[in-house]
């Protein structure tokens, strides 16, 4: 008798990959703009709503953190500070 896949196994294509992350602020962004408009639509099927939203809010973490580091650069070029800029 064929081996069935459970139910609870999900395709790699029904469940975005929420470790990956994008190469750019405004790749991340892109993807959550087209992530946000696939959930509004309505047109997902329910096994890819909750992979959606989770990616959705990797996304958004990702995103949320360039812009703080961009925010924090400027705090110390506003300040008059000449210091080395280090990633966090």
């Amino acid at each position: 008798m064929p081996k069935v896949p459970s139910p609870s196994t999900s395709s790699p294509a029904a469940t975005p990959d929420t470790g990956t992350l994008p190469a750019s602020y405004e790749a991340g962004l892109q993807e959550l703009e087209q992530l946000v408009a696939e959930l509004e639509s309505g047109q997902l099927p329910l096994d890819q709503l909750l992979g959606s939203y989770q990616r959705g809010a990797v996304l958004l973490a990702f995103c949320r953190d360039k812009l703080q580091a961009v925010e924090d650069q400027i705090k110390v070029l506003d300040a008059g500070s000449l210091k080395v800029w280090t990633a966090e």
